[in-house]
């Protein structure tokens, strides 16, 4: 029996997606579990997987159309089953193009591979999927160099694929570069001083200046804007920030990595999600979502990371960080963080977090605070652990110090329950020992 595959809900507030790419051709079986499509949100590009087994019988929409959630987009089917007529999807609407500053002629057809006459004299014309774009930044290619075939000339991920793979790729003309003027040797005497250089004047000096860029905001960026806004509007914020005694936990990270190969090794963020999922144990009510009049405490402890990303930020969750050994913990992040980089991340890596962490230690960063991600009720913004003057017994000594502030919801908890909750988690980072019994 042929069965419908809908556009998932991969967010609570998401209302619709983008189908970048089918992974999935009609004819082609298809085994529970295979990614049929990548749809792109707000927060990513997310490859969808099937809950079928079948032949992909039928697309209902085209790459590059923006479906609401829940409007049909494949129909699966058994081996021989013919389908007549699949329910009727919802009008899909293409994304539109990029627009450029100026108009441009249209150039003629290039090649596979080639560039157009467009896309060389403006690559703000250059039309691509944020997943396209992604493992080009990754690989160092010039999206100006390929030819789309996505909808409307968009270079979507296969077509970056193909460059790398060495396919044919025909030459861009490109004027040869002036010839250097020919200039006379200076006759010089020995005791002579060097006649200067002369420096080419500066923009400020000759009145050039260059010109404005205008760039469309990336989905993800903008989404990340309108709720940020909306939870500084909306969410009565307080911050608490604490100094921890760091020592203990660089000591037993390095005896820890020194027995483990470099793809296992422990940070200091593994460390910091295990010992605020214990913490989080004891304050529930920072564990909590506030849904229209109610508090939700969760029953699970899932620990939200930000992953900073080319087009801005995303959370993935480090679920049960409570109850994980850290090893495990790290291990998890890091194939997460991982798939969001190469825009391949799973619903499960994004959904569901009840607190989150920002950590902006690896940029030298020494205090800053971060704004709620709704509907959770806190967030930690972790600076740098670094070495500092301290007092210890009267006497100054050297001493390794790392700030963090809690953001939290005013409507669900208050300063003394933050400032307590920031205490426990100084008890497992200032004995470590706490995070591996």
């Amino acid at each position: 029996m042929a069965e419908t595959v809908t556009m998932p809900k991969l967010g609570f507030d998401m209302a619709e997606g983008t189908l970048v790419r089918w992974v999935k051709a009609e004819g082609e079986n298809v085994k529970k579990g295979d990614v049929l499509a990548e749809i792109e949100t707000d927060k990513a590009t997310v490859e969808v997987e099937s809950t079928f087994s079948g032949v992909m019988t039928r697309h209902l929409v085209e790459q590059g159309s923006v479906v609401p959630v829940g409007s049909p987009i494949a129909i699966i089917g058994a081996p021989g089953e013919k389908v007549e007529a699949g329910p009727a999807a919802a009008p899909g609407k293409t994304t539109p193009p990029v627009q450029a500053q100026a108009a441009i002629p249209a150039a003629p057809a290039a090649p596979s591979g080639a560039a157009s006459a467009q896309n060389l004299t403006d690559a703000g014309a250059v039309k691509a999927s944020p997943l396209a774009k992604r493992i080009a930044s990754d690989r160092a290619v010039d999206l100006r160099l390929l030819r789309g075939s996505g909808p409307e000339g968009r270079i979507v991920r296969k077509d970056v694929e193909t460059f790398l793979a060495g396919a044919p790729v025909a030459p861009v003309a490109t004027p040869p570069p002036p010839a250097a003027p020919t200039v006379a040797p200076v006759k010089t005497k020995p005791a002579q001083t060097p006649i200067p250089i002369p420096i080419p004047p500066s923009a400020w000096q000759t009145g050039e200046t260059p010109a404005d860029q205008r760039l469309p905001v990336e989905k993800l960026r903008a989404a990340i804007g309108r709720r940020m806004a909306d939870s500084k509007q909306h969410v009565p914020h307080f911050y608490v920030t604490h100094d921890y005694d760091m020592e203990a936990v660089m000591k037993m990270r390095s005896e820890i990595n020194a027995m483990l190969p470099d793809e296992q090794k422990l940070s200091v963020n593994d460390f910091i999600v295990k010992a605020v999922g214990l913490a989080l144990r004891q304050f529930p009510n920072l564990n909590a979502s506030l849904v229209e009049n109610e508090v939700v405490r969760h029953g699970s402890v899932n620990v939200g990371v930000a992953v900073a990303l080319s087009n801005g930020l995303m959370t993935v969750v480090a679920r049960d960080a409570d109850r994980k050994p850290l090893r495990l913990i790290s291990q998890e992040v890091k194939e997460m963080v991982a798939r969001a980089r190469l825009g391949k991340v799973r619903t499960e890596d994004i959904e569901g977090s009840t607190f989150s962490i920002s950590n902006l230690g690896m940029f030298d960063v020494e205090h800053f605070i971060a704004i709620i991600n709704p509907p959770e009720a806190a967030i930690l913004a972790v600076g740098s652990a670094k070495q500092v003057p301290v007092v210890v017994n009267g006497e100054v000594k050297v001493g390794m110090r790392m700030r963090a502030t809690l953001s939290a919801d005013h409507r669900v908890t208050d300063g003394a329950e933050g400032a307590q909750f920031l205490q426990a988690l100084a008890a497992s980072l200032e004995q470590p020992l706490r995070l591996l019994i």
